[in-house]
């Protein structure tokens, strides 16, 4: 029995050894991993310090494969992203950020990777009239900073870029109202008008989208409805051009005040020329 005891001891500080041996070895290798890592990360910022984008991508992928649980692999993950969105790689771009999205959710850059994302699809916008798509996918990740991390730089300049989004969907819902209020197509035209007044109010195309749903609807007999935009251009825009030409709408007598200035010195001009034919 003695003897068993004293076999089985001896056994387990074997195991003991093997095991501590196994984790020594296993700690010496994720220590020569992590370095591999962080030189094949110094080499891709060397690369984008260089403007060789591509380059600096492909390094910055293979140091986050290299050792993923490292606190580095995100970081490796979303400057991969960034590298290809440098060298206008955007697809590249976007599948990376999302991947990013998708493996690191708790990340603490998570709301520079949404900002990355909007600007991504932002940068891709050459025309309204094509560019829908991309509008429409910077516009909401635009909005996904600015609700989630709005006390951020990134939710700053988002706000501007949303500004400049509505502007370009505005002027999109503008140029089909317009088609078909030369075309006499009423309720189309009615349709994008209201669309203006009701999801782009702080655009420029405002003052003239109730401008023409005045028009339209006191040309379709509707004046009340005429009277209620009309009372809403008044109000928050008085002093437009736009304004004065709703006027109109209702008193075909009225006088523009530059053209009542422009009338008023040219009678002024020609009494002064009677005047110096007088005297």
């Amino acid at each position: 029995m003695r003897k068993l005891t004293l076999i089985l001891t001896l056994l387990s500080i074997v195991l003991f050894s093997c095991a501590k041996e196994k984790e020594v070895i296993e700690v010496i290798e994720e220590k020569e991993i992590e370095l591999q890592m962080i030189d094949a990360y110094n080499e891709a910022k060397n690369y984008l310090d260089n403007e060789d984008f591509l380059n600096a991508a492909k390094k910055f992928s293979e140091a986050e494969l290299l050792f993923p649980q490292s606190q580095w692999a995100a970081k490796a993950a979303l400057m991969a992203a960034y590298s290809y969105y440098s060298d206008q790689f955007f697809t590249d771009a976007i599948f990376e950020i999302e991947r990013f999205l998708k493996t690191y959710p708790k990340h603490n850059e998570t709301d520079y990777a949404y900002y990355l994302l909007a600007i991504t699809y932002y940068d891709q916008i050459v025309d309204e009239a094509r560019d829908l798509d991309s509008i429409l996918k910077s516009k909401k990740f635009f909005e996904i900073v600015i609700k989630n991390y709005p006390k951020t730089d990134y939710a700053l300049d988002s706000k501007f870029k949303l500004e400049l989004i509505n502007e370009f969907l505005a002027s999109k819902e503008m140029y089909l109202a317009r088609y078909y209020f030369e075309k006499q197509k009423w309720i189309p035209a009615i349709n994008r008008f209201k669309s203006v007044v009701k999801d782009y109010n702080e655009t420029i195309f405002i003052e003239e989208a109730l401008h023409r749903l005045v028009e339209i609807h006191y040309k379709i007999g509707l004046e009340d409805e005429a009277k209620k935009y009309a009372y809403l251009l008044g109000y928050n825009y008085q002093s437009s051009e736009w304004y004065e030409n709703t006027y109109k709408v209702f008193n075909k007598k009225y006088i523009s005040r530059d053209k009542r200035l422009k009338l008023k010195n040219n009678k002024k001009s020609l009494v002064e020329k009677i005047k110096s034919k007088i005297f």
